[in-house]
């Protein structure tokens, strides 16, 4: 029997939250929603964080996930939105907790790395990518919710890396052979025995040969929901 697991990826924000829902079927990931959660109407941080955590418990509720992976509070300048990025992950993290559910940790960087080939690569970069991969079309106003996705398939790639092989390394070959190269990440997971660190393998790719392999796809410049 093909062995299947649900992964609920989830990128964490004050003003917009997204996630992803994937299930992968043996080795092959497939997408089973995606979608934003809109923040910006709730009157305070407190009550953003209420809303956080009901709406990921609703989540876990719906689509009954083996694992969430969470992507880290980016670094920034303002130590004030580190702090409020932080309660927003912490209130997702919470949810997933209270489920009993295993949750593991992913830094922006990784994330990127894992699912682009670039670890600096834009939203729009990302999305276009998690579309190829996945096979959908998706508008752009919903990079939040692709964000969410490509979290959830860096897991799914990462758990493949320790497994002996890198499923991302097989989805970037077919794309551009000449640019995939060794590298490495690391993650976060927490369950029941606490914090652990997990290394993995990971790649570089090219962007640039990703488009050139790819002549009908458009990548829009648009402005990105802040967070």
């Amino acid at each position: 029997m093909t062995e299947s697991k649900t992964i609920l990826g989830i990128d964490p924000g004050t003003r917009i939250l997204g996630f992803g829902v994937v299930s992968v079927i043996g080795k092959k990931p497939k997408l089973k929603e995606l979608g934003v959660i809109n923040l910006k109407k709730e009157e305070s941080h407190f009550l953003v964080l209420q809303r956080i955590l009901l709406e990921v418990s609703k989540l876990l509720r719906k689509y009954k996930p083996d694992v969430m992976a969470i992507e880290a509070p980016f670094y920034g300048k303002n130590p004030q939105t580190m702090l409020k990025l932080g309660r927003a992950q912490g209130a997702a993290i919470a949810a997933g907790l209270l489920k009993d559910i295993p949750i593991y940790e992913y830094a922006p960087t990784s994330v990127k790395l894992a699912v682009t080939g670039k670890g600096s690569a834009s939203k729009e970069q990302v999305s276009a990518m998690v579309q190829s991969i996945l096979s959908f079309n998706c508008d752009v106003k919903y990079l939040d919710a692709t964000d969410a996705v490509a979290i959830a398939l860096c897991h799914h790639y990462t758990q493949s890396s320790i497994a002996g092989k890198s499923a991302s390394v097989d989805v970037l070959l077919s794309l551009s052979p000449s640019s995939v190269k060794k590298g490495s990440a690391t993650s976060m997971r927490v369950g029941k025995g606490g914090l652990e660190n997990i290394k993995s393998s990971g790649h570089k790719a090219s962007w640039n040969d990703y488009v050139k392999s790819n002549p009908g796809r458009t990548i829009r410049s648009v402005k990105s929901t802040k967070k």
